[in-house]
């Protein structure tokens, strides 16, 4: 077989649909050709997808097909929820359509027919996805209770305009409300009623959640999330992760860039301004999570009990 003519650069580093190609004046015989894997019906790639963007990946399984829209595990990933990690690159979409449509079944994708309304779709990277309170509901069919939990505080943190480039967070906790009463009868629905409850504003990561779980369910307070230090004098100072404002207590969780040369230096000075403000820091690892948090709950119950608290108080 002849060497193929080259695809328009656009066509080269990506999937894309037969219908496209076409338009951009590629022709059926250049489309046969076995330089072009057929990821499916109408959907061809020239070389390896696995390392591309998600949208990217996912873009032509949504543009063939109509009334669709990425949903669950692939919606959560295309809005930055935290959720369930995969070891690698997933070849599989979650793709929802509404109820009545035409059933559809395809290499690489997994089809959701269920009730969905037009303002539960939103658009990411110039691709349909669910919003964000309608991801973290259907979210609900596959995750637990606490997985749930912590999608639901990374739908409703606000977010460090600095660092994210926004400062509004995805969606609120009346968001979420509304989807479990709109969707009533859905797979999924009592963890999510359970879980909704548990959702806090002001959680920064998945282990900041955890640990927040954790805690409350050994019997201790509910700590307060990020919220700043001041000193007497009025003055602002670090947000620990989590805090007893009235033991003067911060609990700090420290990921793996803690071992950052610049980190160390940093939570050093962190430490003495604790200190300097008469605070308690009470420093939580990895390490200290495991087995239910055991040795983190103990690490933070003891500090408490030194600063005067007592259980029933």
């Amino acid at each position: 077989m002849k060497t193929p003519r080259p695809l328009p650069n656009k066509f080269q580093d990506r999937p894309f649909t037969v219908g496209e190609a076409g338009r951009a004046g590629i022709t059926s015989k250049r489309l046969r050709h076995r330089s072009l894997t057929a990821l499916g019906r109408g959907i061809r790639a020239e070389g390896p997808t696995a390392e591309l963007a998600l949208a990217v990946r996912v873009r032509p399984f949504i543009e063939i097909n109509e009334r669709c829209a990425a949903s669950h595990l692939t919606a959560a990933e295309l809005l930055n929820l935290p959720r369930r990690r995969q070891k690698e690159a997933s070849d599989m979409f979650d793709i929802i359509r509404p109820e009545g449509a035409a059933h559809l079944n395809r290499p690489h994708v997994v089809v959701h027919r269920m009730k969905l309304y037009d303002d539960e779709v939103t658009v990411v990277d110039g691709i349909p996805v669910t919003t964000p309170e309608r991801t973290w509901l259907d979210l609900a069919e596959m995750l637990s209770v606490d997985e749930l939990v912590v999608a639901g505080d990374g739908c409703v943190r606000v977010p460090r305009l600095e660092l994210e480039g926004r400062d509004q967070p995805l969606c609120a906790l009346p968001d979420l409300q509304r989807m479990i009463d709109r969707h009533k009868g859905k797979r999924g629905l009592r963890k999510a009623k359970e879980a909704v409850r548990l959702i806090r504003v002001g959680s920064d990561s998945p282990q900041e959640t955890l640990l927040r779980l954790a805690l409350v369910r050994s019997g201790l307070p509910e700590p307060a999330l990020n919220v700043p230090i001041f000193s007497e004098d009025g003055r602002r100072h670090h947000e620990p992760d989590l805090s007893y404002k009235q033991y003067r207590i911060g609990i700090e969780y420290e990921g793996e860039q803690h071992g950052d040369e610049l980190q160390i230096v940093r939570d050093i000075a962190r430490s003495e301004r604790y200190s300097a403000l008469g605070w308690t820091e009470v420093r939580i690892s990895k390490r200290h999570t495991v087995n239910d948090a055991k040795a983190a709950v103990a690490k933070v119950r003891n500090a408490l009990v030194q600063a005067g608290w007592r259980p029933g108080r």
